[in-house]
């Protein structure tokens, strides 16, 4: 017969007790990693510069980054940075924020509504493959040769992408909260700003990023086209005379640019999305 000490079951439930267990429910959820990024940058400008001092660059198709660094600290110098970025800044934001607000409030309705969704998304799917820089001239015929044809052409630019996105991410909002808080008794307009406009943020902050890259290119498209400054005037002016120091001055201003609406739309995420966890 076995006997069975007893007094070594509570000595080995408390040490299990005591074990650390570790967290599985993470979720898939990404955590930032500093400096990764900026590692990137620099190990690539480096490979760029070391390649074109020992000519396996060549400098006809590459200057070297520290080059076009002197250049652009002659181009702060200058005053010229502040004289072309300020207007592309104004045209960038002004333009865009009509093209997105424009976009987001047709996108919920077209999401809300069904009459409106069979009368615009047709619409909206005709216009939106259309290049937009190919309509530069029209705009330039309609709103004239100054600030109104930009701000169109980046609106206009920015609008229909954002559409898409919107009612996209309208569509993808769970329909069971929608029931759940039917069968609770509240009115339409609780529904839409409590789950429905909370639920599509995360599909319509994606399709900003995307809304604002593209305006940043039709920024550049307008202002070659009849601006004497903006930083694609620069580009474009630099281009003419082969000039590829300020040329990438005005290429390395334009991808900051893009930087900093990527992160400052990570940043109204971390702080709209907070619910998420």
């Amino acid at each position: 017969m076995v006997e069975i000490n007893v007094d070594n079951y509570p000595r080995a439930t408390e040490s299990a007790a005591r074990k650390p267990v570790a967290f599985r429910g993470g979720g898939f959820a990404p955590q930032p990693v500093r400096f990764v990024g900026l590692l990137v940058f620099v190990v690539l400008l480096l490979f760029l510069e070391l390649g074109t001092r020992t000519g396996f660059v060549s400098n006809l198709t590459l200057p070297r980054p520290s080059d076009v660094l002197v250049t652009f600290g002659e181009f702060v110098k200058s005053g010229g940075l502040w004289e072309h970025l300020i207007p592309s800044v104004t045209r960038f934001l002004v333009g865009s924020s009509i093209g997105v607000t424009l976009g987001v409030t047709c996108g919920i309705i077209i999401g809300l509504f069904s009459v409106a969704r069979s009368a615009l998304v047709p619409l909206t799917a005709a216009l939106f493959p259309i290049p937009k820089i190919a309509l530069l001239p029209l705009f330039v015929i309609w709103f004239g040769i100054g600030e109104s044809s930009k701000y169109a052409l980046i609106a206009f630019g920015t609008f229909t992408p954002t559409v898409i996105a919107t009612y996209g991410a309208v569509d993808n909002v769970d329909r069971t909260l929608v029931r759940m808080a039917q069968s609770f008794g509240l009115d339409w307009f609780s529904i839409v700003r409590k789950i429905i406009v909370p639920g599509a943020m995360p599909g319509i902050l994606s399709g900003l990023r995307i809304s604002l890259a593209i305006a940043i290119i039709l920024l550049v498209a307008a202002e070659m086209l009849g601006a004497q400054h903006g930083i694609g005037a620069y580009v474009l002016q630099a281009g003419s005379l082969y000039n590829l120091e300020q040329l990438f001055v005005g290429v390395a201003i334009l991808s900051l640019m893009g930087v900093i609406v990527s992160a400052t739309i990570a940043r109204i995420e971390r702080r709209l999305l907070a619910w998420r966890g």
